[in-house]
């Protein structure tokens, strides 16, 4: 084992990624290591301003709180548990086809949560690849199913609702289905997000709504999509369950 004195002389001269490794090898190293002393050199060649402070910092570890809080960026930190849930969430969804409605739904956020299954027949393997996708993604069947035209205009509103105190935000507001991609069978729509005065630095994140429509061999320009299902998705930036739930606790509720 090496001394106690030629420990306290090596410890200064190592990097802080090496130092933190040798308060993994014994009691007596890291009894030495956690001395705030040696985190205060890694403090101070990092950032040579901390140590001209006029006020003495506390005494225990706060240089070691400090090297390990700001040497590095944390990436891919673990969520905390979501504040909202899908069993108090409703969804309200209307279609227009120009200034006609064709769907209006309130749909359960359980329902939102459960996707289609099983799927129906009659629909291309495109659209059964993407809807196996792992991405998380909202789906619901559209009960009742209706048909939308391409020589029409087709937008849509979708407002959430919390069960839990009566409160709705906007999702999307007649957004229109601007693109209709027939390779993959959807139209999609989207919209920027309306968030919450609270997240001032939080902006141009969009809410995908796109309409899922059967497989067709010959449509034409006066021809109809016929819809199955309806998705929603905040694929720019949210990619799991609790991702969505915390997205949607962002918004503006009213």
């Amino acid at each position: 084992m090496f001394t106690e004195e030629v420990l306290k002389n090596v410890f200064p001269l190592l990097e802080g990624e090496d130092l933190a490794a040798c308060m993994g090898v014994c009691k007596q190293w890291r009894h030495i290591a956690k001395d705030d002393f040696y985190w205060k050199c890694q403090c101070a060649k990092k950032w040579p301003s901390v140590c001209k402070r006029t006020k003495p910092p506390p005494t225990g570890t706060y240089y070691y709180k400090m090297f390990q809080t700001c040497s590095k960026r944390r990436l891919n930190r673990t969520l905390p548990p979501p504040r909202l849930s899908f069993d108090n969430l409703e969804f309200f969804v209307d279609i227009w086809s120009e200034d006609k409605p064709v769907y209006s739904g309130l749909i359960p956020g359980l329902a939102m949560e459960t996707g289609i299954e099983p799927l129906p027949p009659g629909i291309s393997s495109v659209l059964r690849i993407h809807l196996a996708k792992p991405d998380y993604k909202m789906v619901v069947p559209a009960e009742p199913r209706f048909t939308i035209p391409l020589n029409q205009t087709v937008s849509v509103s979708m407002l959430v609702g919390r069960s839990d105190s009566d409160k709705v935000a906007r999702i999307i507001n007649r957004s229109v289905f601007e693109y209709i991609d027939r390779s993959s069978y959807r139209a999609l729509a989207f919209e920027y997000l309306d968030l919450s005065p609270y997240y001032p630095f939080v902006s141009g994140i969009r809410a995908w709504v796109s309409l899922l429509f059967m497989d067709a061999e010959d449509i034409n320009n006066d021809g109809v999509l016929d819809v199955f299902g309806i998705q929603l998705d905040f694929c720019d930036v949210a990619e799991t369950k609790e991702e969505v739930l915390w997205l949607l606790d962002m918004l503006d509720w009213k």
